[in-house]
């Protein structure tokens, strides 16, 4: 099963693709007939044509409350009563706004989130004016309670007018049974004794104008469906969250990420030089010490207490080295991700192939993390996957850097366990990158990496 981890605004999910506003998950079935036929009988079309036909008496209110409420207001603002009452009108265009939501998610499926709250800077009515004053997503829901109210007459009017012909024309025969009088004498005779019954006057002429009426009827779902994306558009756009305030949350969430990342990083060298290369240069100082007093009574134990010494500092040296590649490898700034993936694969604990084709680098806040990605996951194969042989794949497509590491291991890694996983995930979200994770039981085992060319 494969489990999707991704920044909201990265490059390819806009708000007309998956990251954005969507129909609501719609699973795919097999059917006995073909789309075309179904839409005019399933459920969804029914929906979107209830939701075109509210669209007019919704639409007359809405414009009706923001053109009273905001001519209202301009014509009072040469008194004291002119703002309040403006910001009245926007008040109630963002009340009707929240409904607008519900309705589109409730009959087109369509998620969209809620805009920024207002935000006053001290309690008070004043001070709620002018956050509504002062509010853009106010002033898009009035510009929606105005534009809706054209749109909305002319979608009614074409689906109610398609839909209706359609069905009319559809069943034109039935109304022969359904309005007898209608029927000549002189055509084809439905049933009857010679003399009373009902009659077809022209049988060609019935059976073009039903053939006519399904053409209508199985056209018009699709024709209020590219109505209802209109409606869409008009919803996401104006009544949803802006996309300079949706990227300044997003952007001090991914803030708070990098700061808990670098101060978990910064705790994490902190322990491992008090428990590793600081412990062993104490050691090492209280070793010399003593080989010193013992110098001059007792030289071959100094000399054994110095040899002992002279290991610990090799250990150290070594420690250091792992601790200086784990902050940033001296092989990725002197030549880039190619040898120093090939440097991490050869110290996996599984035969790992490597081919990284990059014709250029890229940033280097994006190299290291791309680099620090790799480590972490060969790491995760070295530790739980029990994997004969892995594989490092990294290459370029367009502005962005893809990394895959697949393994031939039991498989099941799930980022929603909080392993390592969740990590990367927000290291990668942190600069709009996005993590892929293909891992199902029994394996293989596919982690998928995408992130910025440049940051």
């Amino acid at each position: 099963m494969a489990t999707q981890y991704r920044s909201q605004h990265a490059p390819g999910y806009g708000p007309y693709s998956a990251g954005g506003f969507h129909d609501g998950g719609t699973r795919r079935e097999r059917h006995l007939l073909p789309a075309g036929l179904r839409a005019p009988f399933e459920a969804r079309s029914w929906r979107e044509f209830g939701y075109v036909l509210l669209n007019l008496p919704i639409g007359i209110m809405l414009f009706t409350y923001a053109v009273t409420m905001v001519s209202l207001g301009a014509g009072l603002l040469v008194t004291f009563l002119g703002v309040p009452v403006l910001a009245a009108a926007l008040g109630g265009c963002r009340l009707f706004g929240v409904l607008e939501r519900a309705r589109a998610r409730r009959l087109l499926g369509l998620e969209v989130a809620e805009p920024q709250p207002l935000r006053a800077t001290k309690p008070g009515v004043l001070a709620w004016t002018g956050a509504l004053l002062k509010s853009g997503s106010s002033w898009r829901a009035l510009l929606y309670a105005i534009l809706h109210f054209p749109w909305a007459v002319f979608s009614f009017t074409v689906s109610l007018v398609f839909w209706t012909l359609g069905w009319s024309l559809l069943t034109y025969p039935l109304w022969f049974w359904v309005f007898p009088m209608w029927a000549g004498q002189g055509g084809l005779q439905l049933y009857g004794d010679g003399h009373h019954g009902v009659y077809l006057d022209n049988p060609f002429e019935i059976t073009v104008t039903a053939l006519v009426g399904l053409l209508f009827t199985l056209a018009t779902p699709w024709i209020v469906r590219a109505l209802t994306m209109v409606d869409r558009v008009l919803v996401y756009g104006l009544l949803g969250p802006s996309r300079l305030s949706a990227r300044v949350v997003e952007l001090e969430s991914d803030r708070g990420v990098v700061v808990d990342t670098a101060a978990a990083d910064l705790r994490r060298i902190e322990r491992d030089l008090h428990d590793g290369a600081q412990a062993r240069l104490v050691n090492l100082a209280m070793g010399l010490g003593l080989a010193k007093e013992k110098l001059a009574e007792d030289p071959q134990a100094a000399a054994r207490m110095v040899d002992e010494a002279h290991g610990e500092v090799k250990t150290a040296l070594q420690e250091l080295r792992d601790l200086a590649r784990g902050i940033h490898p001296a092989v990725l700034t002197d030549r880039g991700l190619d040898a120093a993936l090939s440097a991490v694969a050869s110290r996996c604990t599984v035969p790992v192939r490597v081919e990284v084709d990059l014709a250029e680098r890229p940033a280097a806040a994006i190299e290291g993390i791309a680099y620090f990605t790799v480590s972490e996951l060969l790491q995760n194969i070295s530790k739980h996957s029990g994997a004969r042989s892995a594989s490092v794949d990294v290459w370029r497509t367009e502005d962005r850097l893809m990394l895959q590491v697949e393994d031939d291991g039991v498989g099941n890694a799930d980022v929603s366990k909080g392993s390592g996983l969740a990590g990367l995930a927000e290291r990668l979200d942190a600069v709009d990158g996005i993590l892929v994770v293909d891992s199902p039981p029994g394996g293989p085992t596919r982690v998928t990496a995408e992130l910025p060319w440049r940051r």
